[in-house]
């Protein structure tokens, strides 16, 4: 019965630490796990889909606009994405607590995005979900013009934006997500902090946005909440 004991308290330990475990959601070789949401695709049969796998790396070719979204859904993590402009700085972002697909402009699912637009990384973009900052004014504008849909004020200022490193060099990209708060680093820069987000768990997805940016790295860590 001890060796019993013994074997049940070493089998929930080690579950414990696997929950821990850092999973790469990319792996390396095609787009398992991810699923295409790109509109032009829908009518325009000579539409290329713009992610596609080369030397390793998971790559938005930025046309057609669309997203490369998770499978499955998270709550409380740790992303930790590397990525590089492979030309011309442009624009893309990583989207959180992402859900009903095309919910603004026909094309972008519900969620909040981290941006990755060059020289303006860490900002985000409330896309019919909403997020607040401290300084919520200077930093969105005037109030009565705050919205998150089409017509809206929904971008909110980073905190700095000399965190980036130049064109054709990686950037590591840290997001926090955890209950309802969102945190964000560039190359160890705090360059964002969001809370009372009106979501707490979604898909997550990458965006083709006009410019080709390369991923060489999209892990996810899981947050025990009990340690927090």
């Amino acid at each position: 019965m001890k060796n019993l004991s013994l074997l049940l308290f070493l089998f929930i330990l080690v579950s414990s630490c696997s929950s821990q475990e850092t999973t790469s959601l990319f792996n390396g070789k095609d787009l398992t796990g991810w699923h295409i949401d790109v509109p032009a695709m829908d009518s325009i049969p000579e539409a290329i889909n713009p992610f596609i796998v080369r030397d390793g790396m998971l790559v938005s070719l930025g046309t057609p606009p669309g997203h490369v979204i998770t499978d499955k859904e998270y709550r409380d993590y740790r992303l930790d994405v590397e990525y590089r402009f492979a030309g011309e700085p442009g624009n893309c972002g990583v989207l959180v607590f992402a859900s009903t697909p095309r919910a603004l402009y026909k094309m972008f699912p519900k969620s909040i995005e981290v941006q990755m637009m060059h020289e303006n990384a860490g900002d985000f973009w409330v896309i019919v979900q909403d997020i607040e900052v401290d300084n919520m004014v200077e930093r969105r504008g005037p109030k009565e013009e705050w919205g998150i849909t089409e017509g809206k004020k929904r971008r909110i200022l980073n905190l700095t934006d000399d965190s980036e490193k130049p064109v054709g060099e990686w950037n590591h990209m840290k997001i926090e997500c955890l209950k309802n708060e969102v945190k964000v680093w560039v190359n160890g820069d705090l360059v964002n902090y969001g809370y009372n987000a009106t979501a707490d768990n979604g898909q997550i997805a990458l965006q083709a946005e006009g410019s080709e940016v390369e991923f060489r790295r999209v892990d996810l860590t899981p947050i025990d909440k009990l340690s927090e």
